[in-house]
């Protein structure tokens, strides 16, 4: 495998792109040369949705196995997270794939940008809300008049909002404040709800020693995809019999990650040696509900999940109107969950 990140699109490539947002990304590159993919058909880099943990386990299950080799496919995983945009690296040529929010799929094709969802790896979001066990809410609806940390401006908030609806209340019913990545005014009890993901802050809350309740967003009838993989109409088009491959074997990496948690969450620290082993499995362990919540194959997809997002996006404002999603995503590689 490749550990070497490749050069990211150049300063000012980014900068224009930054001013003109996803669309102007799009216009930006349309013309440029695909430097994850130029005359090697046989490698692709992936840039992963956030920074390397055991939320990407079936990945580095699908290198650690032999998998992509297996498939004749030279894969090199990259660690996301803010400076690393999976939309804007893939849309640019930078990456060959890349897993990002199902939400953000949807938003960028809005602007024009020709992404595709080609698997839902967390089939359902493991974002949540979180109160402490001892006198905290334990659902939505409790917290009326309750202080919640907001993480404002990107998909956690939307998704958080989706969820006041659902319960019936809006901003007004709430003492919304500020929240980050930093669990301490929670756990200081300066905030009666934080928002995080089960497989991690809620996790952090518990090794430090705060039983949590967790608020999830089915518990108010939200069924939502969470990561995602995709690549560009491009490489589907150019491609197909590498995207087949390369999605086959991702997707037999998180099958044996699945049956095999204890040892899919430690090869996080192959990637990043500063991670710690016990939090890293039970991130691995913690992820299975989402990954798989049900009978349906792992990565599947459907137009009514689909739907599901887009309804939440339309009705938080973020979508102008219902479009037509036959582009957005396609099953021609996992196949179709039960609708």
């Amino acid at each position: 495998m490749n550990d070497r990140l490749c050069p990211l699109p150049s300063r000012a490539l980014r900068l224009a792109a930054l001013a003109l947002g996803l669309a102007g990304l799009a216009l930006l590159t349309a013309g440029c040369g695909d430097s994850a993919n130029s005359g090697s058909g046989g490698s692709a880099s992936v840039r992963l949705k956030w920074l390397h943990q055991s939320q990407h386990a079936g990945f580095y299950a699908a290198v650690d196995q032999g998998y992509y080799r297996d498939a004749g496919i030279d894969v090199t995983l990259r660690p996301g997270g803010p400076d690393f945009p999976a939309v804007q690296l893939v849309t640019s040529g930078s990456e060959t794939y890349g897993v990002t929010g199902a939400d953000q799929i949807l938003l960028a094709r809005q602007k024009g940008v020709p992404v595709v969802a080609l698997a839902a790896i967390y089939r359902q979001t493991p974002f949540a809300l979180m109160t402490r066990k001892q006198g905290g809410a334990s659902s939505m609806q409790a917290l009326s008049g309750k202080t919640v940390g907001v993480k404002f401006g990107g998909n956690e908030e939307i998704t958080y909002r989706a969820m006041l609806k659902a319960a019936g209340l809006d901003k007004d019913d709430v003492e919304e404040r500020p929240a980050k990545f930093d669990l301490g005014p929670f756990l200081d009890g300066d905030l009666d709800a934080f928002p995080g993901y089960e497989i991690n802050e809620i996790l952090s809350a518990r090794e430090a020693g705060v039983p949590v309740n967790v608020i999830k967003p089915s518990d108010v009838g939200l069924e939502l995809y969470g990561d995602t993989l995709f690549t560009t109409e491009k490489e589907i088009r150019e491609n197909p019999e590498r995207v087949r491959k390369f999605v086959a074997a991702t997707i037999k990496g998180w099958t044996w990650a699945i049956k095999n948690s204890e040892q899919a969450g430690r090869l996080a620290l192959k990637y990043d040696k500063n991670l710690k082993a016990p939090h890293e499995t039970a991130m691995m362990k913690a992820s299975i509900p989402s990954v798989k919540p049900d009978g349906a194959a792992v990565g599947s997809m459907s137009e009514a999940g689909w739907q599901r997002v887009q309804k939440v996006l339309v009705d938080q404002g973020a979508l102008k109107g219902d479009k037509d999603l036959a582009g957005a995503f396609t099953t021609e590689f996992v196949g179709s969950e039960a609708q």
